[in-house]
């Protein structure tokens, strides 16, 4: 018995850790916001947490309104995302290739910089994927006797986006420590340019991977 509940209590489990093992599988937002946070700090890491999520929220908001559908079943839509999406994450390859070279993590915190949020928001904007996960998971896991599906979709949707917030904080956290700690050592330069390479391999991933 639900007892009245807007979804159905068993599928709450479940639910929870499909999210969590798919936000813990390595992607766009993860290679880049761990790039960031060593090279720039936490500041510059939180502030692009907070526009990955705003994206997802747009892209959550849009399928309980059936627009993420719509774009998923769009060949010519999705294209266009998904190679948008390979070109900004080779652009922000490029900067993070580019700023290499630049002062500690610690001097980029203080900078009152609203550029991570925004890379990070337009990031995932462009990224198919999420708007495909909310139109092939949340189905799954909403029934049909209990309350209306944009109800069911935003309480669900909600509970991905807190526990993505906590797993990106996590990786905001370990990478700007890391990146503190390979400040002061002479392969600085490397590394930074080493997680540039890897945000632009993660952007060709996602050309092919997403098709």
């Amino acid at each position: 018995m639900s007892f009245g509940l807007p979804i159905e209590p068993s599928v709450i489990l479940p639910f929870l850790a499909a999210v969590t093992l798919i936000e813990l599988t390595p992607g766009p937002n993860m290679g880049y916001l761990a790039a960031l946070s060593a090279a720039q700090g936490r500041a510059a890491g939180f502030k692009a947490v907070l526009g990955v999520t705003a994206g997802l929220g747009v892209y959550m908001l849009l399928a309980v309104v059936g627009v993420a559908e719509l774009i998923a079943a769009a060949p010519l839509v999705y294209g266009a995302l998904r190679w948008a999406g390979v070109a900004y994450l080779l652009f922000l390859a490029w900067e993070a290739w580019r700023g290499a070279r630049e002062t500690s993590p610690g001097h980029a915190e203080s900078r009152a910089d609203h550029a991570p949020f925004w890379r990070g928001f337009v990031a995932n904007l462009l990224n198919p994927k999420a708007a495909v996960f909310y139109v092939t998971l949340l189905p799954g896991f909403i029934a049909d006797d209990h309350a209306a599906f944009w109800m069911q979709a935003l309480i669900l949707g909600s509970a991905h986006i807190l526990i993505s917030l906590f797993v990106h904080s996590v990786i905001v956290i370990g990478a700007a420590r890391a990146g503190r700690i390979i400040s002061g050592s002479a392969y600085a330069v490397t590394v930074r340019r080493l997680m540039a390479l890897g945000i632009a391999g993660i952007a060709l991933w996602l050309g092919f991977e997403a098709r």
